[in-house]
C-alpha cells in the first residue's frame, strides 16, 4: 500500500539551542509527529521551463506573447523554489506588459519574504488597482501587513479575503491569526463564528477544531493522514498542519516548538504553499530576534 511508509513515525528534531551555551533553555524535541520524505520536484516543470526558454528565444513573439512565456516560466520557477530566477522573470513580464494583475501580486509576496514591506504594499496595491476582483491580492497584502505589524489594515484585507469565500477554513485561520495580534479573546469569539461556516467533513476543518480546542494537538497529528490519497496530497497536507501548529506553538510562547514545526514544514518541499514561504521567513525574523 502507498502509504504503508507513511505511518506515524517518532521523530525528535531539536532546535539550534542545541548549539548555544548552557545557559540557554534547550529546546523540547517533538515527538510522534507524522514523516514522509520531502516532496520531489515535478520533473514535468523542468520540461516545460526548457520548452518556454526555448520559445522566447524565437523573433516573432509579440511583447504580449513574450510577457505571458515569462510569467509562466516564473511561476514555474516560483513552484520549484527558485525565487531570484522567478522574480527576474516577473519583472522581464511587467515591463514587456504593465498591466499583468497576477505579475504584480506575485512580487509582493516575493517582496514580502525579502521583508520589504513598502514594496511590497505598492505591488500588492497596483495588482488591486488593475483588477479589484483579485481576491489572492487581499489575502497576500493581508499577510504582508500582518508581518509588516500592521495588524488592524490586515484585518480588513484578510475579511475582504474571507467575505469573498466564508466557508474556506484557511480564510477563517488567516484572518484569526491576525485578530489575535490586537485582541486575543475577541479573536477567538470570532474564530468560532467564522467556523461554522466551514464544512466540518474538509480536511482544513480539523486546523479550526484544533485552535478551538476540539481536539488535542495528539489528535490532530494523528488524523492527518485520514482519506489521503496520494502522497503528494500528504506532504500537502503536513506542510499546512506543521506551519500552524508552528503558529500556534508561538502564541502560546513556546518558541523552541515553534521553530522546529517550522523547519518541519520545510521539510515538505511544497514550495508553491504560502505555508512553505512564510514558514522560512518566520524562522528569518526568529533569528533576527534572537540575534538582538
Amino acid at each position: 500500500m502507498i502509504f504503508k511508509h507513511l505511518a506515524l513515525t517518532a521523530v525528535a528534531i531539536f532546535s539550534l539551542s542545541a548549539c548555544q551555551t548552557t545557559s540557554q533553555p534547550e529546546s523540547v524535541p517533538i515527538v510522534n509527529v507524522p514523516f514522509t520524505a520531502p516532496l520531489a520536484p515535478d520533473f514535468r516543470n523542468e520540461i516545460t521551463i526548457a520548452r518556454y526558454s526555448e520559445l522566447l528565444n524565437r523573433a516573432d513573439l509579440s511583447a504580449e506573447q513574450q510577457a505571458k512565456l515569462y510569467y509562466d516560466r516564473g511561476v514555474l520557477f516560483d513552484s520549484l523554489g527558485m525565487s531570484t530566477l522567478a522574480r527576474i522573470d516577473f519583472n522581464r513580464a511587467i515591463k514587456l506588459k504593465p498591466d499583468l494583475a497576477e505579475v504584480y501580486n506575485f512580487l509582493g509576496i516575493h517582496h514580502t519574504l525579502m521583508q520589504q514591506y513598502e514594496q511590497a504594499y505598492e505591488f500588492f496595491d497596483s495588482a488591486l488597482e488593475l483588477n479589484e476582483q483579485h481576491e489572492y491580492a487581499y489575502l497576500n497584502r493581508g499577510i504582508a501587513l500582518y508581518y509588516g505589524d500592521r495588524p488592524s489594515l490586515a484585518q480588513d484585507d484578510l475579511q475582504q479575503f474571507l467575505n469573498r469565500s466564508p466557508s474556506d477554513p484557511y480564510r477563517v485561520l488567516w484572518l484569526y491569526l491576525a485578530q489575535s495580534e490586537a485582541d486575543k479573546a475577541q479573536a477567538l469569539i470570532d474564530l468560532k463564528a467564522n467556523s461554522q461556516g466551514v464544512d466540518d467533513s474538509q480536511w482544513g476543518y480539523q486546523l479550526l477544531a484544533l485552535y478551538l480546542g476540539d481536539i488535542s494537538e495528539f489528535e490532530f497529528l494523528s488524523g492527518i493522514i485520514e482519506g489521503v490519497t496520494s502522497e503528494q496530497e500528504y506532504a500537502h497536507r503536513l506542510c499546512e498542519a506543521y506551519f500552524y501548529l508552528a503558529k500556534m506553538h508561538q502564541a502560546a510562547g513556546d518558541n523552541y516548538l515553534a521553530a522546529d514545526y517550522f523547519r518541519l514544514a520545510l521539510a515538505t518541499n511544497v514550495h508553491e504553499f504560502v505555508e512553505y514561504k512564510y514558514a522560512r521567513l518566520e524562522l528569518e525574523l526568529m533569528a533576527g530576534e534572537n540575534a538582538s
